[in-house]
């Protein structure tokens, strides 16, 4: 079984990539991209444009793409902890977990206004249960400056 520098088979890292970039539609609409993929943090970026706008008068992303963009970190970070636990399955079989992924808590702290060329959205597992995960979740400017934090919890069962 060949591995990629995350640990994870290259044909994982891309299903999750696809499932994640491609197929989940409001993501693409984000313009939400893996830039790091491992068992205990991933890392997104998305690229500020005109669509993302929420203020108009300070060129500010919109709130509602802060707290999507971190609900979705946030799910990706349990699929890669579930795809860590379950090493021992297919790459299809553990690309299948996530169909039963979703929300059932989000709570979005606004630190500082979203002003950046780019954003970088960082999100790890906290505890990975058997039915439920807990994450936290991190929005920052292209300086590096925390915008926003985020925690949630995902039910996995």
């Amino acid at each position: 079984m060949k591995t990629t520098a995350s640990g994870f088979e290259p044909e994982f890292v891309e299903g999750l990539r696809s499932i994640f970039e491609e197929h989940i539609v409001f993501n693409k609409t984000l313009g939400l991209k893996i830039t790091s993929l491992e068992a205990h943090q991933v890392r997104a970026r998305i690229d500020m444009r005109n669509a993302l706008v929420g203020h108009f008068s300070y060129n500010r992303v919109h709130g509602g793409v802060i707290s999507a963009g971190l609900d979705a970190m946030g799910g990706l970070a349990v699929m890669a902890a579930i795809g860590a636990r379950h090493m021992d399955e297919p790459v299809q079989a553990r690309l299948h977990r996530f169909a039963k992924l979703g929300t059932i808590d989000l709570r979005i702290d606004y630190l500082r206004p979203g002003i950046s060329e780019y954003f970088e959205l960082r999100a790890e597992v906290m505890r990975l249960g058997s039915r439920v995960a807990s994450t936290r979740m991190e929005f920052l400017a292209a300086d590096g400056k925390l915008l926003s934090t985020g925690s949630a919890a995902y039910i996995v069962s």
